[in-house]
């Protein structure tokens, strides 16, 4: 078993090599974490045929979805292969830098000001950003930054991609949703502030007037395990239902009402869990 050299105080039987090596030589990957380990996973293996399963050590994670509990019990669920694969998508830069994200790339605005950027898809031009941020999102990365930003949600089986605005004050308003082939060109303007790019929530670098971000959506970049792709489906629904409400997880037990809140704190430790 090998652990990446990074981790290698966490997992002290396997044997710690270099990410590249890991890459290399890896016919499957573990992601023990959340939503952001899983995307490091993603973006270790991205073009390579390498199934990755997450198993959920985080908070509200869309992605991960094997319980600390249940890998035992899912490690002998992939040896008789009772499983599926779950193709992602991933976007792909080439300027600044070489990047993949298989959630968003985010321009947003670093200092005092407002960020003005032009965007141009496939050589025409669209028309420009005054905001506080743009976000590109995949489809697996439309119920992230992009959703909370008033973004759509988009099917993790539509080979797309979702440009939106947050907090716009000019120009494009809206999100716009291209294509599998387009190229996405943000151009920061002359009357910009300075540009800060994250990657998956990664502080990347920063862009200064007359920088450009590029990106393209690449197809199957990676692949995902799924034990049981229907209950993880319904889960993500609810986990994405409540992030509509205007409460916190505790506060929502003041909708359940009181005889059935009785019986929750009668109830013997573990009862009521799932």
């Amino acid at each position: 078993m090998l652990v990446q050299a990074s981790q290698a105080a966490l997992v002290p039987e396997a044997e710690a090599v270099p990410d590249e090596e890991l890459a290399e030589q890896a016919d499957g990957i573990i992601s023990l974490g959340g939503d952001g380990t899983m995307l490091g996973a993603l973006r270790l293996v991205v073009g390579r045929p390498v199934p990755v399963l997450g198993v959920n050590h985080g908070n509200l994670g869309f992605l991960v979805e094997i319980p600390p509990d249940g890998l035992a019990a899912a490690l002998e669920q992939l040896v008789r292969e009772e499983f599926t694969i779950e193709p992602h998508s991933c976007l792909v830069t080439t300027e600044p830098a070489e990047h993949a994200a298989f959630n968003d790339l985010v321009l947003a605005r670093r200092g005092r000001g407002a960020l003005s950027v032009d965007l141009t898809v496939n050589g025409q031009r669209f028309g420009y950003y005054r905001c506080d941020a743009v976000v590109v999102a995949t489809p697996t990365g439309s119920t992230a930054y992009n959703y909370a930003a008033g973004g759509p949600v988009l099917s993790p089986s539509a080979p797309a991609l979702v440009v939106t605005p947050v907090a716009p004050m000019a120009g494009v308003s809206r999100p716009i949703v291209l294509g599998p082939s387009d190229e996405v060109r943000l151009h920061v303007a002359p009357d910009s502030a300075t540009a800060g790019l994250e990657v998956d929530g990664t502080e990347a670098g920063s862009l200064a007037v007359d920088g450009v971000l590029t990106a393209h959506l690449l197809q199957d970049a990676a692949r995902v395990v799924r034990l049981s792709a229907g209950e993880h489906a319904s889960r993500s629904r609810v986990k994405l239902s409540l992030l509509d409400l205007p409460l916190r997880p505790d506060q929502l037990l003041d909708l359940v009402p009181e005889h059935l809140r009785k019986r929750l704190d009668q109830a013997p430790p573990g009862k009521w869990k799932s």
